[in-house]
């Protein structure tokens, strides 16, 4: 016998005889193939068995496992439930398998049943257990938390998600804050801000020019030109003041129209000058300028018959002084100009005259005389005690500090860098996106920041910030003029007053508060249902005081119970009033920037008031009382 022959004599004792695999069949919820003839019927948990057919050799046993119930839905399919385990493993332990009713493989293929059985057990004893699939978990309905209070969720988890929740709020707070060492750091020194505020004529922009000409600002060549040019157009002395009036209206009439706007440096401090119009009719343009100043200079005009004129009831000076003190200012820098003038010549009669004049009238508004008022004779023209003292041959009777010394050894106060975000707006335009201009009144802000656009509630990226100089700055802090290219609104969605602050903390925008509200100058008495024109930081709004609440005694600050029925001049009183549309305002407690206002009828102020509650969504219910 060949060895062949062996091989092939040693397969057909120990194997049984092939069957055909077209007469097999492969159940899910078996553990091996089988005849096709003995296979059970494939039923899914999810559909009704059929009824077992009458003729048959062979009673079909109960499903192994009890079909699942079906939910109330639809389809009725439970999704959540696992697949067999036939299906996700290709080896299976048959113990963990449900029994199968016994069949006789040898009735079928020809091989004894013992053989089989051997075969099977030694199959079931070389194969290795596969461990049981745990069921998906299913996906919660309820939103993620940055902080998890599940006591059984995985430490490592819990850790991971504490720490990035952290680092998330400590991002946040970087983006909205600017600590002071990062301001110093960058800037080197303290913005200041400073408006020149007094009657038409007295000097203000040719003191403007004449101190970018001291600091050196302004070079030779440019100042040579605005020469030549104001002599050509007759006004040889105007030329100073060209630096600060731009267009061409302001330089034909030589009567400042907008508030204009300059920057110089001094060794201590950065500057931004505001130059106020004087005349009359451009008042709001002033009270504009006023509420982003840090200081005031008040310009008085020696010359004889100017003073007057400016001091008298109806003249700007008397106005100015008053709406410098409303829109928060409290440092007044008092200067004598026009000492140099033939009719003066450096007289110290005459400067005692005008300060005698003016010292009760500042003290009687508010102004405290010993600690924020200074007087002092300056020229702007020659420049005499503006950045250099005057020449004792001149004026052998003032020894104090001259202008830019004197605003140098101000010190400022009250300024709130960690505060949240507030800048309201004061100029807009377009140029290659939407430009705003804007003094910070509280916090910092930083390039690439998101920011809130109120009262229309838009969020707007700053993309640019820029200085006085029109250089691109990354950061900004409170007290800055500067201009913002923003991302996400257009100009045409803009207005002047409204206010762009932090998401998280918002500007309150309501259409109804209540006031205290004191009359200053008014010919008839004011009762519910008047208008008037209200000024409150850069916003103008025409509003309606609908109803007069108390009457405020002066001497001991007291309420009255019963409501007035109107208030006259020198009157003061709680008072409810009502704009058109929302206003970004705050309390005065809250905030004095945005909760001071001045209330102007006819061409002149008529009161000044203070914001002492809020009406509407969002104001957190604040009922701070200003006495």
């Amino acid at each position: 016998m060949s060895r062949q022959d062996d091989i092939n004599n040693k397969d057909a004792t120990t194997t049984p005889p092939a069957t055909k695999l077209a007469e097999l069949s492969l159940n899910p919820n078996a553990g091996a193939f089988v005849p096709r003839a003995a296979a059970k019927t494939f039923v899914p948990s999810w559909m009704t068995p059929p009824s077992p057919p009458t003729a048959s050799t062979t009673t079909a046993p109960a499903p192994a496992t009890a079909a699942a119930e079906a939910p109330s839905g639809a389809s009725g399919i439970d999704f959540n439930a696992p697949p067999p385990a036939a299906v996700l493993n290709k080896s299976v332990e048959t113990s963990s398998l449900p029994k199968k009713p016994t069949v006789d493989r040898g009735a079928v293929s020809g091989v004894p049943a013992s053989t089989t059985t051997a075969a099977a057990s030694a199959a079931s004893v070389t194969s290795s257990p596969v461990p049981t699939l745990a069921p998906p978990t299913p996906r919660a309905n309820t939103p993620v938390q940055k902080t998890s209070s599940n006591p059984t969720a995985p430490p490592k988890m819990t850790t991971q998600s504490a720490t990035a929740t952290a680092t998330t709020t400590e991002t946040e707070a970087d983006e909205d804050t600017v600590d002071q060492e990062t301001l110093t750091e960058f800037f080197g020194k303290e913005h200041m801000n400073v408006i020149f505020i007094g009657h038409v004529d007295a000097g203000k922009s040719t003191m403007g020019g004449r101190i970018l000409e001291a600091s050196g600002m302004i070079d030779k060549r440019t100042l040579e030109k605005y020469e030549k040019d104001a002599k050509e157009a007759g006004r040889d002395s105007w030329y100073l003041s060209w630096a600060l009036d731009t267009n061409a209206e302001e330089r034909a009439k030589g009567k400042t129209v907008e508030v204009g706007r300059a920057y110089f440096e001094t060794d201590i401090r950065r500057y931004t000058i505001l130059d106020a119009p004087g005349h009359k009719t451009y008042v709001p343009s002033m009270i504009g300028g006023a509420a982003q100043a840090d200081v005031a200079v008040l310009v008085i005009s020696a010359r004889k018959g100017e003073f007057e004129t400016g001091f008298e009831r109806g003249g700007q000076t008397r106005e100015h002084a008053v709406l410098a003190k409303n829109g928060g200012i409290n440092k007044l820098i008092v200067v004598i100009n026009k000492m140099d003038d033939p009719t003066v010549h450096w007289s110290k009669e005459r400067y005692d005259e005008c300060v005698d004049k003016l010292s009760p009238f500042l003290k009687s508004n508010r102004y405290n005389l010993k600690t924020d008022v200074m007087f002092m004779p300056v020229s702007g023209f020659t420049g005499a005690n503006i950045k250099k003292g005057i020449d004792p041959k001149d004026c052998d009777w003032y020894s104090g500090p001259s202008l830019l010394d004197y605003l140098d050894s101000i010190a400022i106060t009250d300024r709130k860098l960690n505060a949240p975000f507030r800048m309201p707006i004061s100029e807009k335009y377009k140029d290659m996106g939407t430009i705003v201009v804007g003094k910070i009144d509280a916090g910092s802000i930083k390039k690439g920041a998101q920011v809130l656009m109120m009262p229309n509630a838009v969020k707007i990226e700053v993309a640019n910030i820029y200085n006085e100089l029109e250089k691109e700055i990354p950061v900004a802090g409170v007290g800055d003029n500067i201009r913002l290219r923003l991302r996400g609104i257009e100009e045409e969605d803009v207005m002047l007053g409204f206010v762009l602050c932090s998401p998280k903390h918002p500007v309150h925008a309501v259409s109804k508060f209540e006031a205290a509200l004191g009359i200053l100058d008014l010919k008839n008495i004011i009762a519910s249902g008047y208008s008037a024109v209200l000024h409150i930081h850069t916003a103008i709004e025409e509003v309606t005081l609908t109803a007069m609440l108390h009457l405020i005694d002066k001497k001991t600050g007291r309420k009255s119970k019963r409501p007035p029925q109107f208030l006259k001049k020198g009157q003061q009183g709680i008072v409810m009033i009502e704009t058109a549309g929302p206003l970004c305002v705050e309390t005065f407690a809250d905030s004095p920037q945005m909760g001071r206002f001045t209330l102007r009828d006819e061409g002149k102020t008529i009161a000044i008031g203070k914001i002492v509650k809020l009406y509407g969504a969002g104001t957190g219910g604040s009922e701070d009382v200003v006495e």
